[in-house]
């Protein structure tokens, strides 16, 4: 899919560090102080125009969100949904998920979120899947022990991948397997802008709890 370019999109963000932070390699260990708090750290990788993440901050005002997207024309959106009404507990960065231990220290993530990513559907595309061993490894750099991570998606193909993915690894255990989210949909579910329009169509939504256990002993694939 082919993003619209927004061309404020760039003034806006360096008009804003203190909501979409600029050099956040800087925060590494030292998002406490940023915050001006130890209230916990989740993190949503690929947080779109930021519904989601804003709507759980603002449900949870006791722990810390930080918003990740690459995209300018993307973040500014999630930006300007912060600038309508801002929440102390949420920030956002323009940043590529591949370098998240750039930006976090060990132990310094409670809780990821995976929502509805790009499946990169072709088998020579697959390393680049936010759920591929790759990034598995990136993400035990952060998380603290028994750190969850949630994943959402509509393509059963990528949600087949990340069970295996997952359970081959032995830094991770799985929770939870919903192969049908909105049968007996939580009353704590927080919608995505894909998630709307996902359900709108028809699609099932696939659902992934998964805890990080933070053993040492893996299966080399």
């Amino acid at each position: 899919m082919r993003l619209r370019n927004v061309k404020y999109a760039k003034d806006l963000i360096l008009q804003n560090p203190h909501i979409v932070v600029p050099n956040p390699q800087d925060y590494k260990n030292k998002w406490d102080g940023h915050f001006q708090n130890n209230n916990p750290i989740e993190v949503e990788i690929g947080c779109g125009k930021g519904k989601f993440v804003y709507e759980l901050a603002e449900a949870n005002p006791n722990i810390n969100f930080i918003g990740i997207e690459k995209f300018d024309s993307v973040i500014v959106r999630a930006l300007e949904k912060v600038l309508e009404h801002p929440l102390p507990n949420l920030r956002l960065i323009r940043f590529d998920a591949e370098k998240i231990e750039d930006v976090f220290s060990e132990n310094e993530v409670s809780k990821i979120y995976l929502n509805f990513s790009d499946p990169w559907p072709k088998v020579r595309q697959a390393k680049r899947r936010l759920t591929s061993r790759k990034f598995l490894d990136r993400y035990a750099k952060v998380l603290s022990e028994n750190a969850e991570i949630e994943f959402k998606t509509d393509n059963f193909i990528l949600y087949e991948f990340s069970m295996m993915s997952f359970n081959a690894h032995k830094q991770y255990k799985i929770l939870d397997i919903n192969l049908n989210l909105y049968k007996n949909l939580p009353k704590n579910n927080i919608q995505t802008e894909f998630e709307v329009k996902f359900v709108e169509m028809g699609n099932q939504i696939f659902f992934l709890k998964v805890i990080f256990t933070g053993e040492q002993n893996e299966i080399n694939l």
